[in-house]
């Protein structure tokens, strides 16, 4: 599978006053199409920070996605930084300016909003839809909106110049007791089938203490049997189990 990263720029999800929709939907889209986020990370609206953490993270995976500070406001600066995260400077594009001009008076189009039509030399424009204002990609890296509704759109935008791969599936068995009783034998199981990850995920759900058991892979095969034998683990050690919907 292709690996990628997720990068949340913005004080306010930080702060807690917003709380972030767009990794779980870009999580699981991605998945379809063999991509698998293998990291994220929330970030302040911070030029350096936003500068390393893009050039790393290009660096260490097939796709970097940013959402969030592509606005017209003074703490959008994702643009600005992008740019010097590739050496370049920023152009205003007149085809984009042309395109507010249809939606917006002239005295309307003020130099605020006019932010929104500088992109990064180089950049590939990801059409936006909902509210105009384009996405971009540079080489690796798609930049995007933060409100989700936009997010989202972009991505449907995007997805056909992704390359993935076999999408991940999983199978849960949920066992009615705590981790500790399941560790061990948990930790053999996945070194017997070290083609899948299998996680334990405890919860507290109507008055009963469980633990979520999670079987990951793409190879259908390589799931059923790790699948199995989670399930023939619990069975062994006389704990009431059931299977979740698989995915």
């Amino acid at each position: 599978m292709s690996k990628a990263c997720v990068i949340i720029i913005g004080n306010e999800v930080l702060s807690g006053r917003t709380q972030d929709a767009n990794l779980a939907f870009l999580g699981e889209r991605l998945n379809e199409i063999g991509v698998r986020v293998a990291e994220a990370r929330v970030i302040a609206d911070d030029t350096d920070v936003i500068i390393a953490t893009v050039n790393e993270c290009r660096a260490r995976y097939d796709y970097v996605f940013t959402t969030g500070g592509i606005g017209p406001t003074h703490d959008d600066i994702t643009s600005a930084a992008i740019a010097r995260a590739f050496g370049v400077e920023l152009y205003r594009d007149q085809k984009i300016v042309d395109l507010f001009l249809q939606h917006y008076k002239p005295e309307e189009l003020n130099e605020e909003r006019l932010k929104m039509c500088d992109f990064p030399i180089g950049a590939s424009l990801i059409e936006n839809p909902i509210s105009k204002a384009p996405g971009y990609q540079v080489e690796n890296v798609f930049v995007l909106a933060g409100v989700p509704v936009i997010m989202q759109a972009m991505y449907e935008a995007l997805k056909d110049r992704l390359v993935g791969g076999r999408p991940m599936h999983s199978r849960t068995v949920i066992a009615y007791t705590g981790e500790g009783v399941l560790a061990k034998g948990l930790g053999a199981v996945q070194l017997v089938h070290s083609g899948v990850e299998i996680g334990s995920y405890p919860f507290f759900r109507q008055g009963r203490l469980g633990s979520a058991l999670v079987v990951r892979g793409a190879d259908e095969d390589a799931l059923e049997a790790a699948t199995k034998a989670v399930r023939d683990l619990v069975e062994g050690l006389g704990v009431e189990h059931h299977d979740e919907l698989s995915t």
